[in-house]
């Protein structure tokens, strides 16, 4: 199912209507300031699995996900004062910021050395979703398996049909990927150059 969903202020109905369909076990693909992104509720490990199938990709490589603001990412890893100094600064905003998961974040989204990918998107559809569900959603590109980027939401819910839930169309996306800061052991360290700033840590 294809929605039309306004960017700036998200129906409180169709945000609703996701937000039910994640607690079901639901896989949806959302705008974000980077791509759009296929995601899930982050405590559904059925519902990760699925999302892995669909990208055909290795369990051995974490997906990144949201929250909605830095309050709560103090929830889902270790953020110490210089972390928190610098996501302060840079978010909300594309980067997805490398940290130690704390025991919230479930095992699966987890690396062998216990980091997560954790963004806050300047996306007002992305942020309404994770704040109503009240978990992190998991946020993986919508792309194919060989990578290709959907021009727009219309396409990617054709290409994907019945495998994603619903689609929230929040208009076109910058389709460029997000910077990747690691700022595990206040070391920062750009792992990507992609979208946003990053010459601070350079």
């Amino acid at each position: 199912m294809l929605y039309n969903v306004n960017p700036h202020t998200p129906q409180a109905r169709i945000i609703s209507m996701a937000v039910e369909s994640l607690k079901k076990g639901g896989i949806i693909a959302y705008p974000t300031d980077t791509f759009y992104g296929i995601g899930c509720d982050i405590m559904n490990k059925k519902a990760i699995e699925k999302i892995y199938q669909i990208k055909q990709r290795d369990k051995t490589k974490p997906f990144s996900f949201i929250c909605p603001d830095l309050k709560n990412i103090a929830e889902y890893a270790k953020v110490s004062n210089i972390a928190y100094r610098h996501m302060k600064r840079l978010l909300p905003g594309p980067y997805t910021f490398i940290l130690t998961g704390s025991k919230m974040v479930p095992k699966i989204m987890l690396t062998k050395r216990k980091t997560a990918g954790i963004r806050v998107p300047a996306n007002q559809i992305a942020i309404n979703l994770a704040l109503e569900l009240g978990n992190p959603i998991i946020s993986t590109s919508a792309t194919d398996p060989d990578g290709q980027v959907f021009e727009n939401a219309s396409l990617l819910h054709d290409y994907f049909d019945a495998r994603i839930d619903m689609v929230l169309d929040g208009g076109p996306v910058p389709n460029i990927p997000s910077s990747v800061i690691s700022l595990v052991e206040d070391e920062p360290e750009v792992i990507r150059h992609g979208a946003g700033e990053v010459d601070i840590f350079e």
